[in-house]
């Protein structure tokens, strides 16, 4: 009989996850966020931090919640996601400040966290974050697990972004149907197959408790090697689903156009270099490495010198490549000349021979990309320097990034223009109206930004879009380019934050901000941006104006065309350097 029992109990045993803490953590009132701390490591205030932007994913679940939920305003929904394929797809996370469920931009989040849990994992151990680090891969991953319903099926969205967008209100009542998106063999996405393997593959790694280099902290306290096989599986069968497919080689959205209409994708070439590059290290192949070396050479991937998000993986492959050809020279791979690489593209960053450039307040902005989310590029950017510091090959190099990665971090916590931390509920300066429909309690969609006045819960942890290029952040809930919230905002966040648990005894900048100052500075008039065009310069002509001025004909036309613009240009600099 006990033969029996421990038979049935095996499975569990293997799988089993940390166990929660009890009591368990719950972030405090943002009156906390303005205290400072006793300054020890691990300081207070960072692990603090570190436990609210873990708690937002657990605001973003779907399906049945368990019963260690923390968010008590959230309720069981979505239940009967994967019914039109006759599957369970019920369960993992919404992807932002609506209700649709997308496997391409969750795929980049967990491989970014399980990348980041691999090399500074003791940060999550020292603010006891790590029981919630693995409850959260988890949810992630056992529903990245139901995505991938057959060797060549991955299921790549769940719900009608159109018919999504025109509901705003609470999770009771998310509208139907909500159809499932596959790609398979016959119609494949290499792109969103490769990110699902280089997911799986990253967190295999941490699971498996495999190092890259002692430079690291070392992973999360979370090993479990039946765990790991379970995703190292995962990430094979993708992988040779991205490389193998019957249908060819394509972009997901040319399979499942609705799935592009709210991330599509540039490319593939990123994806199939570092799954491979996660892999390679997973199973201690050096002939993937040089897979991965291939695509970077086929792709042209070395020309690229933008942001590294969850379309594009390319800046963060060279760091990769230098950690894995440090830690094993075996491989074949040149550490040097990846440092080489990587340090080319983090100097037109820091020393601004790149696209992008600070704004006056100093944030990291790039015209297009950061447009409607100015923060994620900014600290994903710090993630990856701060990341690269113990590879780089000078001391004033080392100095450099790290000084600039914190400048960063600092900004969106507090050191700006605004004097407001960008994540929900940290300071009484932090935005109180991010663009999210379950957290606002309001169901008018034509009143989002007034019905109710004040948002009805408080999405702890969220790290809002954030400014605009002139350092401005009217919190407008409407205005989803800075208000809005997502999975792949927080991740970079996750691992600057364990990263300072570590190492740093002073408190996060907005410690210092007091109550008020954000009122105090807060910008007149409305944005300009792709939600509002009231804020894009001088008065507004009506349509009626519009057409009269259109049929002006002749040299008139164009010169009352010219002096409206002259005077819109005058009146928007001003109003910019009113600010400064």
């Amino acid at each position: 009989m006990w033969t029996a029992l421990l038979l049935l109990l095996a499975p569990w045993q293997a799988f089993a996850q940390v166990p929660l803490p009890q009591p368990p953590f719950l972030p405090q009132n943002a009156s906390a966020g303005a205290s400072p701390s006793s300054s020890s490591i691990p300081n207070s205030q960072w692990s603090s931090l570190l436990g609210n932007l873990l708690y937002f994913y657990e605001a973003q679940r779907s399906g049945k919640l368990p019963s260690t939920n923390r968010v008590k305003w959230r309720n069981d929904s979505a239940l009967t996601d994967g019914q039109d394929v006759k599957l369970d797809l019920t369960g993992g996370y919404y992807d932002a400040g609506d209700y649709i469920k997308c496997t391409f931009p969750l795929s980049f989040t967990v491989m970014s966290i399980c990348w980041g849990a691999t090399d500074f994992g003791k940060g999550y151990d020292l603010a006891n974050q790590t029981p919630y680090l693995d409850d959260m891969l988890r949810w992630s991953l056992g529903w990245l697990i139901k995505a991938h319903a057959a060797n060549n099926t991955l299921f790549v969205q769940i719900a009608n972004e159109d018919l999504d967008n025109a509901y705003w209100g609470g999770d009771r009542g998310i509208p139907l149907p909500r159809p499932s998106y596959q790609i398979n063999d016959t119609s494949p996405g290499t792109d969103a197959a490769a990110g699902a393997a280089a997911a799986f593959a990253a967190c295999s790694n941490l699971y498996a408790n495999r190092v890259f280099s002692n430079s690291y902290s070392g992973p999360a306290t979370l090993q479990n090697a039946t765990y790991a096989a379970t995703l190292l599986e995962h990430a094979q069968q993708l992988f040779t689903f991205a490389t193998s497919a019957s249908g060819g080689q394509k972009l997901y959205q040319q399979s499942v156009p609705e799935a592009g209409a709210a991330y599509a994708s540039s490319g593939y070439g990123d994806e199939l270099a570092i799954a491979a590059l996660f892999l390679s290290w997973a199973t201690n192949s050096s002939s993937l490495y040089q897979q991965a070396q291939g695509y970077w050479q086929q792709f042209s991937l070395g020309s690229y010198n933008g942001v590294f998000n969850w379309d594009t993986k390319t800046p963060g492959l060279p760091v990769l490549f230098a950690q894995i050809a440090q830690a094993n020279p075996t491989f074949g791979g040149n550490a040097s000349t990846w440092q080489t690489v990587a340090e080319k593209y983090f100097d037109g960053i820091v020393y601004g021979s790149g696209p992008g450039y600070q704004t006056h307040g100093g944030l990291l902005y790039y015209d297009g990309d950061s447009d409607d989310a100015s923060l994620n590029p900014a600290l994903n950017a710090a993630m990856l320097l701060t990341r690269y510091v113990p590879l780089a090959s000078t001391q004033s190099r080392r100095n450099d990034y790290l000084n600039y990665a914190k400048a960063q971090v600092n900004y969106a916590l507090g050191n700006n223009p605004m004097q407001a931390p960008y994540i929900v509920g940290a300071n009484p300066n932090s935005p109180q109206n991010p663009h999210s429909a379950m957290a606002s309690g309001g169901n008018n969609i034509s009143n989002i930004n007034t019905s109710p006045p004040q948002e009805a819960y408080v999405l702890y942890g969220a790290v809002v879009g954030g400014p605009d290029k002139y350092d401005r952040f009217f919190d407008i809930r409407a205005d989803w380019p800075e208000t809005e919230v997502a999975l792949d905002y927080n991740a970079p966040m996750l691992t600057l934050a364990a990263m300072h648990v570590l190492n740093d005894t002073a408190d996060p900048f907005y410690t210092s901000l007091k109550a008020g100052v954000y009122d105090s500075k807060k910008p007149q008039g409305m944005p300009c941006d792709a939600a509002y065009t009231e804020g894009c310069g001088g008065p507004q002509l009506s349509q009626g104006g519009q057409i009269a001025l259109g049929v002006v004909p002749g040299l008139t036309g164009l010169a009352i065309v010219s002096l409206l613009g002259w005077w819109g240009m005058l009146s928007l600099k001003g109003q910019h350097e009113l600010l400064y």
